[in-house]
C-alpha cells in the first residue's frame, strides 16, 4: 500500500545521540535510519537481548520525540509517521479488506491502519504456538484539538474573515487563547487520471488562525470564565479584502453558503475560498497536481504551531503540545521495535526474534470523546486483529477456543499519560500518590472501575519494573475528585484479558501545551521494552 506523501523540512538542530541513530534525510527527523541495536554483536542471542536501556539510550529518545510532536500535529500524520517508521523497520502493512491467511507467518512484523487515524504494530515470535499469550500495550494517538466545521465559512465581521472551528473533546478551553494556531489533516482528491479518490495529508504549519482575548481594559466581560464557544473563540484568519467599508455583521448571512454540502460547483464552493487556495497551494508545493475541483472533501484540524521543545535551567523539560497520548504511544511503539533483535543482514532492517508470543501495540483514535467510534478502542479492532492473526497460525484448529485462550494468556497495559505532581496545588494530590517527573511511568489505580488496575497485574509489572531496572510510581486520585477513565476497561473487559493501566505523569493535562521531563520518553520506551522482553518470564511465575 502506498504511504502519504509527508515531505517535511529537517529544521530541528541535531542533538548528541548514539551512532544507532543515524537518520534518513529522505524522510522526518523522527525516522531513524534504523532502531536501536541494544542487541551485541550479529546475531548474538546471549543476556544482552533482554538488557535493559542505559541512562544514555534512555536520554537519546529525548530529540526524536520533540521531532515527532512538532512534525506531526494532526492524528492522520502521527498515524502516518508511526506507519513509516514501522515500515522503515522491516514491518509489513496488511490491509483489512484482504485475506491474511496466506500472509502472516511465526517471526513475521506486521501493521494495519484504520481509518488513517489509528494503528496495531505486532511480532509474531518464531516459536508462538497458537495459544499462546499476547502481551499488549494500547495506548491512544489522539489530542484535544479543534475541528474545522463541514462549512466553517463565516460572515465577516469588522473587517476580519473568520474560521467556523469545533471543539474536539475539551479543547478550546482558556489555554487556547492568544496561540500562533496551525490548520492541517487529511484531503480527499480526485486523481484526474484513474478517477480514483486518494488521500493526502496537508499541513499549514505556519501560523493561521488566532482566537484573540479581550484587553482587560474592558472590564467584565473580559473576565468571564465561560466565555461563549461558539460565539466568542473564534479564531480570526486575515482581512477582509474586499474593502472595509462593505463589512457585515453577525446577522448579516449573505457572506454565507447555502447549507448545502456541496452544491453545483463542487465541494470546495462551500468552504473559505482563501483556505481552498492555500489548501490547493500547499498540495501542487509537495508534488500533488491538484485545482480546487479535485478536491471531494477533507477533515482538518487547528493546532498549535509552537513546536516541542527542552525547557529548565538544565533543560530537564519537555514543554509541548498535544503530549496526552502520543507521548505514551510513541514509547510504545519504540519499544516494540527494539525489542526486537536484528542481524546485520538486508541493510539491518529484518528484525528476528524467538519469543513463543505475539506483541501487539494499538494506537487508538478518539479516546478523549468514549472510544465508540470505528477507529476507537471500543470498537472491534483490536480483538479482530488477534483473531484474524491466531487465525492464520492456526488452519484446521478450533479459532475460537484458540482467541479465548491467547486472551486468557495474555496481559495488556493501558498505557495513558498520569498526572504529575504540580508543586502550586499540593493540596489537590492523595498524599504518597503524587508521581514526579523523569522518575518512572506511574500505575494509576481507582477503586470505581475507571482503570483496570488490581493487586495481580500491580504485582505483574512490577516484577516487570525490577527486570528491566525500571522504577514504577503511583497515581490515584482523592475521594473528593473526579477520576479520569483510559481504553484499559473497555478492552480488558472486552476480551477477559489481565490488564494494569500505567502511564508517563505530566503536567497541565489538557492545555494546549503541557509539560513532561526530558527522560520520560525514554523512561517509557524502558518499561514498555522490559514489558515484551519479560513477559513470558515473568508471566511463568504466576500461578495460573
Amino acid at each position: 500500500m502506498t504511504r502519504y506523501s509527508t515531505k517535511l523540512p529537517l529544521n530541528v538542530s541535531e542533538p548528541h545521540v548514539p551512532d544507532f541513530l543515524l537518520r534518513d534525510p529522505r524522510i522526518t527527523s523522527w525516522h531513524w535510519a534504523a532502531s536501536p541495536n541494544l542487541h551485541g554483536e550479529e546475531g548474538q542471542q546471549s543476556k544482552q537481548t533482554k538488557s535493559s536501556l542505559s541512562p544514555t539510550e534512555v536520554e537519546s529518545y529525548t530529540q526524536p520525540f520533540l521531532d515527532f510532536i512538532t512534525e506531526n500535529p494532526t492524528v492522520f500524520h502521527a498515524v502516518d509517521a508511526v506507519a513509516r517508521r514501522l515500515e522503515s523497520n522491516g514491518f509489513t502493512e496488511l490491509s483489512s479488506r484482504e485475506q491474511w491467511n496466506d500472509k502472516i507467518k511465526k517471526g513475521g512484523n506486521y501493521f494495519v491502519e484504520r481509518n488513517g487515524s489509528c494503528l496495531i504494530a505486532f511480532v509474531v515470535g518464531n516459536n508462538y504456538k497458537p495459544g499462546n499469550g499476547a502481551a499488549v500495550i494500547a495506548a491512544h494517538i489522539d489530542a484535544l484539538t479543534t475541528k474545522v466545521k463541514p462549512i466553517p465559512t463565516k460572515p465577516t465581521k469588522a473587517g476580519y474573515v473568520q474560521l467556523g472551528i469545533a471543539p474536539y473533546a475539551g479543547a478550546l478551553n482558556k489555554t487556547w487563547w492568544d496561540r500562533d494556531l496551525g490548520i492541517g489533516g487529511k484531503v480527499l482528491v480526485k486523481d484526474k487520471s484513474t478517477g480514483k479518490i486518494q488521500t493526502k495529508l496537508v499541513k499549514l504549519d505556519h501560523p493561521i488562525a488566532r482566537i484573540p482575548t479581550l484587553a482587560p481594559h474592558f472590564g467584565a466581560p473580559a473576565y468571564d470564565p465561560n466565555p461563549n464557544q461558539e460565539t466568542q473563540m473564534v479564531p480570526i484568519i486575515g482581512l477582509d479584502q474586499s474593502g472595509r467599508e462593505s463589512t457585515t455583521t453577525s446577522n448579516d448571512l449573505s457572506s454565507q453558503s447555502t447549507g448545502l454540502l456541496q452544491d453545483d460547483s463542487g465541494f470546495a464552493a462551500t468552504q473559505p475560498p482563501r483556505l481552498v487556495n492555500a489548501i490547493t497551494r500547499k498540495l501542487n508545493a509537495e508534488g500533488h497536481a491538484t485545482t480546487a475541483s479535485d478536491i471531494v472533501n477533507w477533515e482538518l484540524e487547528v493546532f498549535d504551531t509552537q513546536p516541542a521543545q527542552l525547557g529548565g535551567l538544565d533543560k530537564e523539560f519537555i514543554f509541548a503540545p498535544r503530549i496526552d497520548d502520543k507521548l505514551c504511544s510513541f514509547a510504545a511503539i519504540e519499544a516494540l521495535i527494539a525489542s526486537i533483535s536484528h542481524t546485520s543482514t538486508h541493510d539491518n532492517s529484518h528484525p528476528t526474534n524467538d519469543d513463543s508470543i505475539i506483541k501487539i501495540v494499538g494506537c487508538f483514535d478518539d479516546e478523549e470523546i468514549g472510544s465508540l467510534l470505528r477507529q476507537g478502542a471500543n470498537s472491534n479492532f483490536l480483538p479482530s486483529t488477534i483473531s484474524r492473526t491466531v487465525s492464520a497460525l492456526a488452519p484446521n484448529q478450533p479459532v475460537p477456543d484458540l482467541v479465548s485462550q491467547t486472551f486468557a494468556n495474555g496481559f495488556m497495559i493501558s498505557a495513558d499519560v498520569s498526572h504529575a505532581v504540580n508543586p502550586n496545588y499540593l493540596s489537590v494530590y492523595l498524599e504518597n500518590h503524587a508521581p514526579q517527573l523523569n522518575v518512572g511511568v506511574a500505575v494509576q489505580a481507582d477503586p470505581n472501575g475507571h482503570t483496570t488496575t488490581n493487586s495481580v497485574s500491580t504485582a505483574f509489572l512490577q516484577r516487570v519494573a525490577e527486570k528491566c531496572d525500571s522504577k514504577l510510581q503511583v497515581f490515584q486520585i482523592r475521594n473528593d475528585s473526579r477520576s479520569g477513565g483510559t481504553v484499559g476497561p473497555m478492552l480488558s473487559s472486552k476480551m477477559g484479558m489481565r490488564a494494569i493501566d500505567a502511564g508517563v505523569p505530566q503536567l497541565s493535562m489538557h492545555s494546549i501545551r503541557a509539560t513532561v521531563g526530558n527522560l520520560d520518553p525514554g523512561l517509557g520506551v524502558k518499561l514498555f521494552k522490559g514489558f515484551f522482553d519479560h513477559f513470558e518470564e515473568v508471566d511463568g511465575e504466576f500461578a495460573s
